[in-house]
């Protein structure tokens, strides 16, 4: 077991859109380090096993079309946005006390962080500490952004939060991470992991299971306080630096982080009541939160009707499919139906890169991206 006296951990740069108040970055300044390489490029590199953290793909600049999609989709969906984020702060309220500190999961988990910071402030009255930290699929989470929260805070209060679930494997991750490091620091932390929706059935709290559009899914960057994804590389990264992310500050005029949480948290003080009733049903009925992994199910019949070994080239969930169009080398898009209108940027995604969409029956998600097979690894 490792003492945690002799570990010195630095104090974070200021990064991000957001105000100071709405969360605190734990993450280390790459802004000027060129770690972008085109899709096909990062493609073959991942899936011949390089590690998608070790480089990021080029940032996604949406058309006029697209971005008017997203303030419709934020104009329609707030409220119902709302409601799921209350329904997850009081969930979090009555399982954990007033004392906890947010986790959020960057980037994606970023967002929901501050919008459950600003929930239980605007509500009840309590400031909880917001931080956003690093976890990465085969690396583990940032175990020093975790010592950083220990000693200022402790961590048997952490909540950790990100945005969506999708076939679970941060889920996976996280418990693993979790473990190991109490089995190295002898520190006990709680894994429950919070998010707004969870499709895939594998997180105990949860605003929704409905796989819907969460508008901060449409964009990467500026729509996430202008934060990359986070790089984890040992040329870049030190045993003391937390992982590493880049502040696009270039794109400040077009950044749209704090009007999603601004527009969302209006609707806060009308959806109180209902956010609270939901979350005492979910208490009192522990089967409604129980955690069935129903979504693997799909994915295991999609490799199989697909020929993919790979499970990792299957991104399901709304969530996860709008990343693969936006970041990733898309094969084709599958659908549960295709005039949903919770789907309307994945098929204007889809049209722009020239990606096949096709109706999937049976489909537990409502969208499923697979990612086009080269080979071995990826992300």
């Amino acid at each position: 077991m490792n003492s945690l006296g002799t570990i010195r951990i630095p104090e974070p740069m200021p990064m991000g859109s957001y105000p100071p108040g709405d969360v605190t970055f734990l993450l280390k300044d790459l802004s000027d380090v060129r770690l972008e390489r085109e899709s096909a490029e990062r493609e073959r590199v991942i899936q011949g096993g390089g590690h998608y953290s070790e480089s990021l793909p080029i940032e996604y600049r949406p058309t006029a079309e697209y971005v008017e999609l997203f303030h419709k989709t934020l104009r329609d969906n707030a409220e119902a946005l709302a409601l799921a984020t209350g329904t997850v702060a009081e969930l979090i309220l009555s399982k954990r006390g007033q004392g906890v500190v947010l986790a959020s999961l960057a980037r994606a988990g970023t967002p929901i962080g501050v919008l459950i910071k600003r929930y239980v402030k605007a509500i009840h009255g309590y400031d909880w500490p917001h931080y956003s930290l690093s976890i990465i699929r085969g690396k583990g989470i940032d175990e020093n952004a975790l010592l950083y929260i220990h000693q200022r805070h402790g961590l048997s209060a952490v909540q950790f939060v990100d945005g969506w679930t999708g076939k679970g494997a941060i889920r996976k991750v996280l418990s693993e991470a979790c473990r190991d490091f109490g089995h190295k620091y002898g520190i006990a932390m709680n894994d429950d992991l919070a998010v707004l929706a969870d499709p895939g059935q594998c997180a105990e709290t949860f605003g929704t299971r409905d796989d819907y559009l969460i508008p901060s899914a449409c964009l990467n960057a500026t729509v996430s306080g202008l934060m990359s994804r986070t790089v984890l590389r040992g040329d870049l990264i030190g045993a003391g630096d937390f992982h590493g992310a880049k502040f696009y500050r270039e794109w400040l005029e077009e950044d749209l982080s704090n009007l999603f949480v601004d527009e969302v948290s209006k609707h806060f003080e009308a959806v109180q009541a209902e956010a609270r009733s939901r979350a005492d049903r979910l208490l009192a009925d522990p089967a409604a939160a129980e955690t069935t992994w129903q979504g693997l199910k799909d994915i295991e019949r999609i490799q199989r009707d697909f020929g993919i070994e790979d499970v990792n080239l299957v991104k399901p969930g709304v969530g996860e499919t709008t990343r693969v169009l936006l970041r990733r080398v898309p094969w084709r898009i599958l659908v549960n139906k295709l005039d949903n209108p919770e789907l309307r940027h994945i098929m204007l995604l889809a049209k722009d890169r020239g990606v096949p969409v096709e109706v999937y029956p049976e489909l537990t998600y409502s969208c499923c991206g697979i990612i086009k097979p080269v080979r071995g690894e990826s992300e």
